[in-house]
């Protein structure tokens, strides 16, 4: 472990953007005669962390100057460090209607307003610039990238805000500190030098070794200060991870450590994200951060490149260390060394020749999907038993087989066949979510443009994911011919149980033969327009778990093969659906 100390770490006046008294009273008599702008949850995030101070020194969402300054070389207009575009991005429809000094309500999804957004400037930003120079790819494996491409609006808002409120939170009031609630408590029982610990995984032996030698090298306390606003997908709900928290926090040493949760959407930009947090943890009042190998990194691109390099992000913080007033704490990975029954950074067991252990948290899932002893020296049995309450084995989850493939393909034949079979099998619900179906009830009303297909395709998605959460079995047979809504869905859905992609890979020329409505005919003729695999694009799916031949097989060995999949996967065992 290496450690930066600084003079002076704290520095630097906290910015919070909330109204009082009759400015307060006035701002939101006004708001009702404003245009509302209802905020995503990514938007939510970052509206509280400018309005509590967290994003200090912005006011508000960057404006083009600052946008461009922060995308080139990670600095405001004014010079000023700052790391990660902080944008509100909207729809088109949504930018043709502002300008400059227009006024516009940031609401919830309730409708709760949050603030009041003065418009500084309007513009659409270029994307593909964004992500290579923020992100260091234009890999949308990278989920930062993906959100950026598929989800962002296509036109950035930038603008001073005005607080009305901070978002409301029903769950963990006593570990909700804002900036300047965290300095007080810090002040009050005279902690004057604290390493925070950034984290978006549950923590375990390995963990707490480090954050206590951490505390102990910079002689002060430790702030756990965990994210609980959007993390990367798949990972392991922030309610499970607190529960965690809380169980850990026993078993160190008395008035060692202390929680506080932290209310960021991260981007996993790594190197870049690292310095991001150092920004927040000393507007937290933190004197130092916790900086470990891969800080903030999305893991592997699809190809199994990683997107960063192990220690980028040590390096960027570290260059970086004394303008951003915070000092740093590296450390390399721990493992667990049997023969002395203890925890030591990895490069140490090396240099001493010495066996080592370790369980990644992919490893982890895993074991606790196929239900697998959790081994003691890797964790506490209350960790364990709190992730066991919300991860049980895959027999005991939910799942979703999505099948995806052009019209006559066979899916939705194929996924009764499935749902008969798994019927017969019994023990879970099952329930069939069939295109044309869902239009009928689901999506009535939505035409066959791109934006409606994509919205179609996600509410069967939002569905089985409902289904899916309760632990039911939910089939989908949707055309969904668009590669960044089944990712989506994938993302969505694996939150909460299995997902399993099926390629229904039946040829064009095959599905034209089958045709019996004759709705291949009339695409070509140019009777029907944007017909998928005649005028319309199908990306076929790249890294489907299952791959079906309808050609040389029928629906019911196709049936079979899915059903024999989910039984070696695990998500089905005898006797049991």
């Amino acid at each position: 472990m290496k450690t930066v100390s600084l003079i002076e770490p704290h520095g630097g006046e906290l910015c919070e953007l909330l109204l009082t008294g009759e400015a307060l009273d006035a701002a939101r008599e006004a708001a009702l005669h404003y245009p509302s702008i209802t905020l995503t949850p990514r938007q939510i995030c970052d509206i509280e962390l400018l309005l509590n101070g967290g994003f200090s020194p912005l006011r508000g969402f960057l404006n083009r100057a600052d946008y461009d300054g922060v995308v080139e070389n990670m600095r405001l207009a004014d010079g000023t460090l700052w790391p990660i575009p902080v944008t509100l991005d909207v729809p088109e429809e949504t930018a043709k209607k502002l300008g400059e000094g227009d006024r516009v309500a940031l609401r919830d999804q309730t409708g709760l307003l949050l603030a009041v957004l003065t418009v500084g400037d309007v513009w659409r930003p270029d994307k593909q610039r964004e992500a290579e120079k923020v992100f260091g790819t234009t890999s949308t494996g990278h989920p930062a990238v993906a959100y950026l491409f598929d989800e962002a609006g296509d036109y950035y808002v930038g603008g001073t805000l005005e607080g009305i409120q901070l978002p409301r939170h029903y769950d963990f009031h006593d570990l909700r500190r804002t900036p300047r609630q965290m300095r007080a408590l810090f002040e009050e029982k005279g902690w004057d030098r604290v390493v925070a610990f950034q984290t978006r995984n549950p923590m375990h032996r390995a963990h707490k070794e480090l954050t206590d030698r951490a505390a102990e090298e910079i002689g002060g306390h430790l702030l756990i200060h965990p994210v609980v606003g959007m993390t990367k997908p798949g990972d392991i709900d922030y309610y499970t991870r607190v529960r965690c928290y809380r169980e850990l926090l026993k078993y160190y040493p008395e008035g060692r450590a202390t929680i506080s949760l932290l209310p960021l959407a991260m981007r996993m930009g790594g190197p870049r994200e690292a310095v991001w947090h150092a920004i927040i943890r000393k507007n937290y009042g933190c004197t130092h951060l916790i900086v470990g190998r891969d800080h903030a990194g999305p893991g592997k691109d699809r190809d199994g490149t990683p997107f960063y390099g192990p220690y980028d992000a040590q390096e960027l913080i570290l260059k970086h260390s004394e303008e951003l007033g915070i000092g740093v704490v590296d450390f390399k990975l721990m493992v667990y060394v049997p023969s002395k029954d203890t925890y030591m950074p990895i490069d140490e067991a090396k240099a001493q020749g010495l066996a080592f252990e370790m369980i990644s948290g992919t490893q982890l899932r895993r074991m606790l999907a196929d239900g697998d002893e959790i081994p003691a020296w890797f964790s506490y049995p209350e960790v364990v038993a709190e992730l066991r309450k919300t991860h049980p084995p895959k027999h005991r989850q939910g799942f979703t087989v999505f099948f995806t493939g052009l019209s006559g393909s066979g899916k939705s034949t194929i996924a009764n066949a499935l749902m008969v079979k798994l019927l017969e099998r019994g023990g879970r619900p099952v329930t069939l979510l069939d295109g044309d179906v869902v239009r009928t009830h689901l999506s009535k009303g939505l035409g066959f443009s791109k934006e409606d297909r994509s919205t179609n395709v996600q509410r069967i998605g939002f569905v089985a994911s409902e289904i899916t959460k309760h632990r039911g079995i939910a089939l989908c047979a949707p055309i969904a011919p668009y590669e960044a809504d089944r990712r989506a869905n994938r993302n969505l859905i694996e939150q909460y149980g299995g997902y399993i992609e099926v390629f229904v890979d039946t040829p064009l020329e095959e599905c034209e033969k089958r045709d019996v409505k004759g709705l291949y005919a009339k695409a070509r003729a140019g009777i029907i327009k944007g017909f998928t695999g005649i005028d319309d694009p199908y990306e076929a799916p790249t890294d489907a778990e299952i791959v079906l031949d309808t050609v040389n097989n029928d629906a019911e060995a196709c049936a079979d093969q899915v059903l024999h999949y989910l039984i070696e996967a695990g998500y089905l065992k005898d006797g049991e659906a």
